[in-house]
C-alpha cells in the first residue's frame, strides 16, 4: 500500500471532478461548486460511509467479482484512511464535493488502482443512503441511553420524594395537591413513550439500500444480505427505487425528536417558573444559572430556558425535511441533499437539549416548606370535600360539588383556608356535615388519600419510582 500525502483544497481549478467529469469538459462555476458542495457537513458521515465501503468491498471480493486481493487491499487502505479522520489529519477538498469522493479519492492516493475497483456495483446514491441510514442509527441508540439516565435520574429524586407535598395545577391554577415524586415521575412515563418512538423508528429504519445502484440494482452478482448482515442491518431493502429515494427513517426520527423535545421544554418551563422567587419552589446550582451584567442579584435558569427553546429548530427540520421530500418523484434528485443539514443540526440540539435537562434534574432540590404551603393554598382541598360528602353522606356528586362551591365561597368571603372554618360555618351550608371533614382537609391527609393505581399517594409513589429503578437496572444489565 502506498501512500501519499493529504492535501488540502479549499478552491476548484479542476477542468471536471475527476471521480464523475468524463462527460464534462469546463469545471462548474463557483455558485454552481457553492450550491452543489456538501462535504462542509456531510464529512460527519465519515465512519459510516467507511463502513459500508468496508462491507461493500469484503463482499466484492467473496463474491469474485473484484479479487480478494484487491479488497484485502481496499479494506486496509479504508482502515488508514478513518485513522487520519479520527487523528484530525485528513484534508476534505471542497473541490470533491462530498465524503464520498473525499475518501474515495485519499484511498486512491494510498492504494492505487485498487481504489477504483471499489464503487463497481454500487452508487452515490445507495451509498449516500446507506451512510445517512448507519449514522441516524446511532444517533437512535445515543439518545435510547441518553433518555434511560434522565428517567433514572426523575426515579431517583422522585423516590427520595415520594412523601413532598407541592401543588398540583390545572390551568396553572392551585388545583389538588400532590408529591413532588408524583410530578417527577409524570415525566419518567413521558420519557417512557419517548424511547418506545425511538425504537420504533429504529426498527423501521433497520433496511439496507446498499446495492440498489443508482435506482435500478445491478447486473454484478452481488451479496446484498450479506452486506446488510455485515453492517447490522435486519435485511436488505426489497426495491431498489425505495432504498435510494426513501427518507422516511429521517422524518420519523425527527418526529420523535420534536415529541420528545415538547416534553423536554414542557419540564424546562416549570423549571423556569419554579425558579421565580414568587413560586420558590426548587433551587439550582451556579452548574446551570448565569447572572446579569447589570444586576447582581439575578440567578437566570439559562439552561432551562435554551432546553424550552431548542424544540423550535427540531420542529422546524421536521417540518423542513417534509416540504424538501412532498414533491420529489422517485428515485434519487438532489433535493434530497437538503436532508442532512436539518437533521444534523436538529440531532444535535436535540442530544444537547437532552443532556442539559438530566444534569438540571441532579442537581435541582426542592423547598419542601414552600411546597407545602403553596400545596394548601388556593383551596387545593375543595375535592376532597366533595369526595367526603358523597362517601359519608351518600350525596350524588354533582350535589357534593354544588355544595363544596358555596363552602369555598363562604372562605373566600371570611378569607380564610378551608380548614380555618369552623364546624358551624361549614354547618351554615350544609347542616349534615360533622367533624370528621376536618380529617380530609389537609393536604397531607389528601395526597394520602389517592391510593388509586396511578395516584399520587406517597405509598403509590414510592412503589413506583423504586418499580421504575428496577426496570431501569435490569435494561442496564441486559446490554
Amino acid at each position: 500500500m502506498t501512500d501519499k500525502p493529504a492535501t488540502d483544497d479549499t478552491t476548484s481549478t479542476q477542468p471536471a471532478n475527476t471521480m464523475w467529469g468524463g462527460r464534462f469538459q469546463a469545471s462548474p462555476s463557483a455558485i454552481m461548486e457553492e450550491i452543489n458542495v456538501s462535504i462542509g457537513f456531510d464529512k460527519r458521515l465519515a465512519p459510516q460511509d467507511i463502513a459500508g465501503s468496508k462491507a461493500h468491498a469484503t463482499m466484492l471480493g467473496d463474491r469474485d467479482i473484484i479479487t480478494k486481493a484487491d479488497a484485502g487491499e481496499i479494506v486496509r487502505g479504508l482502515d488508514a484512511v478513518l485513522a487520519e479522520i479520527e487523528g484530525g489529519t485528513f484534508a476534505f477538498q471542497r473541490s470533491l464535493e462530498d465524503v464520498h469522493m473525499n475518501v474515495e479519492s485519499r484511498l486512491k492516493a494510498m492504494i492505487g488502482e485498487p481504489a477504483g475497483r471499489l464503487h463497481t456495483a454500487r452508487s452515490r446514491n445507495d451509498q449516500v443512503a446507506t451512510d445517512f441510514r448507519l449514522y441516524v442509527r446511532d444517533r437512535l441508540d445515543g439518545f435510547d441511553f441518553a433518555l434511560k439516565r434522565l428517567q433514572e435520574a426523575l426515579a431517583a429524586k422522585a423516590l427520595v420524594h415520594a412523601g413532598t407535598v407541592m401543588p398540583g395545577f390545572t390551568h396553572l391554577q392551585p388545583a389538588q395537591p400532590v408529591t413532588f415524586g408524583h410530578h417527577l415521575l409524570a415525566y419518567v412515563e413521558m420519557f417512557a413513550r419517548d424511547r418506545g418512538r425511538f425504537r420504533d423508528a429504529r426498527a423501521r429504519l433497520n433496511e439496507s439500500p446498499l446495492g440498489s445502484a443508482a435506482l435500478a440494482g445491478t447486473s454484478f452478482p452481488i451479496d446484498r444480505h450479506q452486506t446488510a448482515q455485515a453492517l447490522g442491518f435486519d435485511r436488505p431493502m426489497a426495491n431498489s427505487l425505495d432504498g435510494v429515494s426513501d427518507r422516511d427513517f429521517a422524518l420519523e426520527t425527527l418526529a420523535a425528536c420534536a415529541i420528545s423535545a415538547v416534553h423536554l421544554s414542557r419540564f424546562a418551563e416549570e423549571i423556569v417558573i419554579w425558579m421565580t422567587p414568587q413560586f420558590g419552589f426548587i433551587t439550582l446550582s451556579d452548574k446551570f444559572t448565569t447572572g446579569s451584567s447589570i444586576m447582581p442579584q439575578k440567578r437566570n435558569p439559562d439552561a432551562a430556558e435554551l432546553s424550552r427553546a431548542k424544540v423550535g429548530r427540531i420542529a422546524g427540520a421536521f417540518q423542513s425535511l417534509l416540504m424538501v421530500m412532498k414533491g420529489l418523484p422517485l428515485a434519487y434528485s438532489k433535493d434530497m441533499q437538503e436532508d442532512k443539514e436539518v437533521t444534523f443540526d436538529a440531532l444535535d440540539s436535540y442530544g444537547l437539549a437532552l443532556a442539559a435537562m438530566t444534569g438540571m434534574v441532579l442537581d435541582l432540590e426542592p423547598v419542601p416548606d414552600v411546597l407545602a404551603a403553596a400545596a394548601g393554598r388556593g383551596f387545593s382541598t375543595a375535592t376532597d370535600i366533595a369526595d367526603w360528602l358523597v362517601r359519608e353522606l351518600k350525596f350524588p356528586f354533582r350535589d357534593a360539588h354544588h355544595v363544596t362551591g358555596r363552602i369555598v365561597a363562604l372562605a373566600e368571603t371570611k378569607n380564610a383556608t378551608l380548614d380555618q372554618l369552623s364546624l358551624a360555618d361549614m354547618q351554615s351550608v350544609e347542616p349534615r356535615i360533622t367533624q370528621a371533614i376536618f380529617g380530609v382537609l389537609s393536604v397531607e391527609n389528601s395526597v394520602s388519600s389517592r391510593t388509586s393505581y396511578g395516584g399520587t399517594a406517597p405509598q403509590n409513589v414510592a412503589k413506583m419510582a423504586q418499580d421504575w429503578l428496577k426496570r431501569l437496572e435490569s435494561e442496564r444489565a441486559a446490554g
